[in-house]
């Protein structure tokens, strides 16, 4: 991406207007690729904070009493505005994250642009109201959201947030990562086009200590919806139960890609290693605990080591990328610490490992484990790089014990021959959704988890539902 000075934004957005930040401090954003900063945005104040809670309050009657029709229209011209903006948007994403160029395209800019219009697609097909008995009941806005997203999908996670918000009526303040920020203010270049009214969305960037938790202790935000990691979470929880607000919390994940004695070994381990290392492993549905019978064990552990060869490390903008840099020095130093720990506590090193890829950004070479157990550290916690631990099984028990033996539950994988034994296997995972023989991501469908994975739904109805409160009238 060439740099130019429209990544360097000196406002935030409150009331439906660029103004600026009560404080004087700025965020700096790397290309993680080249360790060059390519943008600035202001560092948001718990000041800033409050004048957007206030604008988001004081827009909430008139949002919420907009016919839902009538917020679909507004919706479906803003993702109009998103469309057009989507070149900008993949060239932003791939240089303040390190997508390569065609992720970029694909999936962190065609994503936001699909969970604005699923999001549109609920209107008409849900159930605003319903009679039980003597009652109505009626489905409200719950109020005023905060929203604070992560820089892993820097967009859709906006979006998914955002969008079904909207939908259902709320308003919103939104707290984009500032790891990666710039593509929220192309995402409010967007609002401000399609003239959404004052205040219905706000944008406050900054840290989360700061802005953040000031959001999730505010007496005037009824909902946090939070997606980030299990640690920052419980802190968000913690803030908002003093002022018995809910929270929504999509977090880590330690997924299982289960594969039966009778699937198609080589397609399996394709697909799964793919999984493992989509957007360079910062993903936190990722299959990164891959379960094999000891039966076809040393079969798997070749065929993932030549999967994995073929991710190529390099400049996002090269075609032949397939792998880009982690998002940061610090995430870099975090997962190439597991790596050596997962030497240390005895782990089988088949490819990769923790040298420095490149002389310059913030690589880590595709990474394979095996000989590990269900009781390692890398078989345990969240690493978010591309490094995937290569587990052996006896039985279809031992398999769904080490599946499930897990902190979290978010996502997973089955592979079989037989579809219906696939489907009885994945029925048993403690975890939120799984994908049966590489089953497509659906958009519809709720993303969340069990466990320390989160609590709530987004996406679809699901997703609606997590933004409404039902009332009962009684008759």
């Amino acid at each position: 991406m060439t740099e130019t000075t429209t990544n360097f934004r000196d406002k935030i957005y409150i009331d439906g207007q660029w103004v600026d930040s009560t404080g004087s401090e700025t965020i700096d954003v790397e290309n993680p690729a080249t360790e060059e900063i390519i943008g600035r945005t202001p560092s948001g104040t718990p000041e800033d904070v409050d004048r957007a809670v206030a604008a988001a309050k004081a827009a909430f009657d008139s949002w919420s009493q907009t016919s839902p029709e009538e917020r679909g229209k507004y919706l479906t011209r803003l993702q109009e505005a998103l469309t057009s903006r989507m070149q900008s948007v993949a060239d932003t994403i791939s240089a303040e994250l390190g997508s390569p160029a065609k992720m970029a395209q694909l999936v962190q800019a065609g994503l936001p642009i699909m969970d604005i219009a699923t999001a549109v697609a609920q209107i008409p097909e849900f159930h605003w109201e319903e009679q039980i008995g003597n009652s109505t009941v009626v489905y409200e806005p719950i109020g005023v959201v905060g929203a604070i997203t992560p820089w892993n999908y820097p967009l859709h996670q906006v979006t998914a947030k955002v969008g079904y918000a909207l939908a259902a009526g709320c308003t919103v303040v939104l707290k984009p990562s500032e790891v990666a920020p710039l593509c929220s203010y192309l995402f409010f270049d967007a609002i401000h086009e399609v003239g959404l009214p004052a205040g219905v969305v706000n944008l406050v960037p900054g840290y989360g200590p700061v802005v953040g938790e000031a959001m999730a202790a505010h007496p005037d935000v009824d909902m946090i919806s939070f997606t980030g990691s299990t640690r920052a979470g419980t802190r968000v929880a913690e803030l908002a139960a003093a002022t018995v607000k809910k929270v929504a919390l999509e977090l880590g994940g330690k997924s299982a890609n289960v594969i039966l004695p009778d699937a198609d070994l080589p397609k399996a381990v394709k697909a799964g290693v793919a999984n493992a290392y989509a957007n360079s492993g910062q993903t936190c549905s990722a299959w990164t605990r891959m379960l094999v019978h000891e039966s076809q064990y040393d079969e798997a552990v070749a065929l993932a080591k030549e999967a994995a060869e073929s991710f190529t490390t390099g400049d996002p903008n090269d075609p032949d990328t397939r792998l880009g840099p982690l998002v940061s020095g610090v995430q870099r130093e975090r997962v190439t610490g597991y790596i050596r720990k997962g030497l240390d506590e005895g782990a089988r090193l088949v490819t990769g490992g923790a040298e420095r890829a490149h002389d310059k950004g913030h690589f880590v070479e595709p990474t394979v484990f095996a000989d590990v157990t269900a009781t390692m550290t890398i078989a345990q916690e969240e690493i978010f790089g591309p490094v995937l631990s290569i587990l052996s099984y006896s039985d279809e028990d031992e398999a769904l014990e080490i599946a499930n033996n897990s902190l979290y539950g978010l996502a997973g994988g089955v592979w079989s021959s037989d579809p219906d034994k696939a489907k009885a296997f994945a029925r048993r995972m403690r975890t939120g959704q799984v994908d049966i023989n590489g089953g497509n991501f659906n958009p519809a469908a709720p993303f969340g988890g069990y466990k320390r994975s989160g609590v709530g739904r987004e996406l679809g109805r699901f997703g609606m539902e997590e933004f409404l409160q039902p009332k009962s009238l009684q008759l």
